[in-house]
């Protein structure tokens, strides 16, 4: 039972990441392909698509140019992951917002980290504005690092604690689970 539990969360984790980075780096080849880097296409009053390449965090800190710009930035985005793994270590297989969570997260890190190393950058095209006022541009990748961020923080906030979680915790003598 725990060896098909733990392939459930392996399954679940994987399939989400793979989605997000096939859904942002099939969007990302699209924008490339049919978006001009000098004008934008207008969609609504409030939403244009573009093409940007951020070489820096998000919205566009840490921006430098040159050719280890992207090497540097990818290996800081995998730094960045490292806490992720503790995170899906202590999860229990049925916590699936927690899992879902670091799919989106992991999926959305590894479309951008494809970027920084293939294009020296990321690859933006979304683009929201209300008048003249610009949200900064961002992808795909973005939305699945975003969502999952907002679904970690409410599973750690308002989930159980990873020694609460049954299938994690061992029986003690003279306790009952």
């Amino acid at each position: 039972m725990r060896e098909s539990l733990n392939r459930f969360k392996i399954v679940l984790t994987l399939v989400i990441a793979l989605v997000v980075a096939a859904l942002d780096l099939g969007s990302k080849r699209l924008a490339l392909e049919t978006l001009s880097p000098v004008e934008s296409l207008r969609i609504t009053d409030f939403f244009n698509l573009v093409l940007v390449k951020n070489q820096g965090a998000a919205f566009s800190i840490f921006s430098a140019d040159g050719p280890k710009q992207g090497v540097k930035m990818a290996l800081l985005a995998l730094g960045a992951m490292i806490p992720l793994f503790w995170f899906y270590r202590q999860a229990a297989s049925k916590d699936r917002l927690l899992l879902a969570a670091l799919g989106l997260i992991v999926g959305g890190a590894a479309g951008n980290i494809h970027d920084r190393l293939r294009y020296n950058g990321v690859v933006d095209f979304l683009d929201f504005h209300w008048g003249d006022n610009h949200w900064p541009a961002f992808n795909v990748a973005d939305i699945g690092i975003c969502v999952g961020v907002g679904l970690l923080a409410l599973s750690v906030f308002f989930g159980k604690r990873p020694g609460d979680r049954a299938e994690n915790r061992a029986k003690k003598p003279g306790k009952t689970n």
